[in-house]
């Protein structure tokens, strides 16, 4: 009976732990922000790497909604701003590149590119 008892509490243990490492890692998951303020008739381009000189990967229009990795230059995590008000996390985000997990292809082959955060809205 004794040792019953210490197997449950040792299954409550790992399933305690279990929740708390899955809780974690939904604190590293996407991000989902929309592509806002591009010029009429432009498109905003995603790059291999944080630069205006980088290698362009795709272009999405106004209204796209893209899956951000949380990461921007500068240190800035959007998950650690993603309860400011949106006109704030605008803001600290504005001057930034941040990176993006899509698909340019359209072919399921996800890559992680980076977008310039001036034409970017939390969604």
């Amino acid at each position: 009976m004794m040792n019953f008892y210490i197997s449950t509490a040792a299954a409550l243990a790992v399933a305690s732990t279990v929740l708390a490492f899955t809780g974690q890692s939904h604190a590293t998951a996407f991000a989902a922000w929309q592509v806002a303020g591009v010029p009429f008739g432009d498109t905003l381009n995603v790059r291999k790497y944080p630069s205006n000189a980088s290698q362009k990967q795709a272009a999405y229009p106004n209204g796209t909604i893209l899956q951000m990795t949380g990461k921007c230059t500068g240190g800035l995590n959007l998950l650690e701003i993603a309860g400011q008000p949106r006109w704030k996390q605008k803001q600290a985000i504005r001057y930034q590149w941040c990176q993006v997990w899509h698909d340019p292809a359209q072919n399921g082959g996800f890559v992680t590119g980076w977008a310039y955060g001036k034409y970017l809205i939390p969604y």
